[in-house]
């Protein structure tokens, strides 16, 4: 079974930046999709981004297209969100996730989790 660790959440001023890092046990990460979704205080999880498994396929949800960026490392095992021109409302728990198959934009496609990191954006 896949286990995930994120690691690089944190406070940032709005118009920050944050690099946040998923570490995942599996060997056999390269035939997983990776997937960052977040939730909100009394919101819905939703997926943030999420990447094919080589990687050259990638999705975006609307509200973070062109500021995030989804990318992994297949011989580190690892994936990455690059977050740029940070905003109050991307103030989430992000999960990393994984699933075998599915949709990128399904929440219930991921059917391994991460324990989540905080992002809090101050204005």
């Amino acid at each position: 079974q896949v286990q995930l660790v994120e690691s690089g959440g944190g406070l940032v001023q709005a118009g920050g930046s944050l690099r946040l890092s998923c570490a995942a046990s599996e060997r056999t990460f390269s035939r997983y999709v990776m997937g960052w979704l977040r939730q909100a205080p009394g919101k819905e999880r939703e997926v943030v981004a999420a990447s094919s498994r080589s990687g050259g396929v990638t999705y975006y949800a609307n509200s973070v297209t062109g500021r995030f960026t989804i990318s992994r490392d297949n011989a580190k095992n690892t994936v990455y969100l690059q977050m740029n021109n940070l905003k109050p409302e991307d103030t989430a728990v992000y999960y990393c996730a994984s699933y075998y198959s599915g949709s990128y934009y399904l929440v219930s496609s991921y059917d391994h989790w991460g324990q989540g990191t905080q992002v809090t954006v101050s204005s």
